[in-house]
């Protein structure tokens, strides 16, 4: 694919093409519940940023993107299933997602729940069978973002803070673990499916991934607070009614968006030694900051 395209056009490219991933990986026995439900949680929404910064990272490492297929399917539908888990009674208790039914408002609650279990486990088996260099490695880093040190466990602190006040510090570490993990696992992986990167390198894609994750998740607050459902496509005010801790909550709305700006501007100093070759991931910096849904 050209790389001079404009970022609009790329980004609607790639999208296209880890929903056909995403559609034949899913494709599994149809007609039954179980599959329709993964398929109806997964395809045919959402913003497909972590696909999206896979894909991004793959150039930065000079990986054809057929390489990247892979990693990105598998990062997002690890996404999609934590979606379909927290929209449960039992956690965020939410009943719209990217604009309809959320999963267990559409197929039950324990169909949803299976769908979550199986969406996970189609992950790993679509990793594991990727064209990598060391797979086992890529499946433990997947692991390890989407477990205890990442995803659930910050899950778990968020629940656990509910009603209570914590300090920019703390609310960090937990989104580090909550948004930023996984963010920063597609990065990893897709940058895995190139050529071998310098440590400098790895790391300046590490300091960019932990800017633009916790610059993800400052926006998300952002916009619960100030969105519609129209725009936002889930039920907005949900973190206050909820009265969970949130960037708005202890920042306020116009200093959350100056501290987005600062992530932004920490991301973009994290590539900028390397020119054109992290163009993508800078453009996507800026949509994840600049976006409005």
């Amino acid at each position: 694919m050209r790389d001079d395209l404009a970022f609009a056009v790329w980004s609607r490219e790639r999208q296209q093409r880890i929903e056909d991933v995403l559609d034949r990986a899913l494709a599994g026995a149809p007609g039954t519940a179980l599959v329709e439900a993964m398929r109806y949680a997964t395809l045919g929404g959402g913003k497909r940023i972590r696909p999206l910064l896979a894909y991004a990272a793959g150039e930065f490492a000079l990986a054809d993107p057929a390489l990247v297929d892979a990693p990105a399917a598998s990062v997002e539908m690890i996404h999609a299933y934590s979606l379909v888990h927290d929209d449960l009674p039992c956690m965020d208790d939410d009943t719209l997602r990217r604009g309809k039914p959320t999963c267990h408002v559409q197929h039950g609650e324990a169909m949803a729940l299976l769908a979550g279990d199986a969406l996970q486990a189609t992950a790993f088996a679509v990793l594991g069978r990727a064209r990598l260099a060391d797979t086992g490695r890529a499946c433990a880093l997947l692991a390890e973002a989407a477990g205890v040190a990442g995803m659930a466990g910050g899950q778990a602190v968020d629940l656990a803070a509910t009603g209570c006040s914590l300090t920019l510090a703390e609310l960090e570490s937990m989104h580090r673990r909550k948004t930023g993990a996984l963010i920063a696992a597609a990065v990893e992986l897709g940058a895995m499916c190139g050529g071998p990167l310098a440590g400098a390198e790895r790391q300046s894609l590490r300091d960019y991934a932990s800017a633009a994750g916790l610059a993800f998740q400052v926006v998300d607050d952002v916009l619960d607070a100030e969105g519609t459902s129209d725009t936002l496509g889930k039920t907005p005010g949900k973190d206050a009614a909820s009265m969970k801790p949130t960037y708005v909550s202890l920042l306020g709305i116009a200093e959350a968006r100056r501290h987005a700006e600062v992530l932004r501007t920490e991301a973009h100093a994290a590539l900028a030694r390397y020119g054109t070759r992290g163009r993508r991931l800078v453009e996507l910096a800026d949509w994840i900051v600049l976006r409005q849904h």
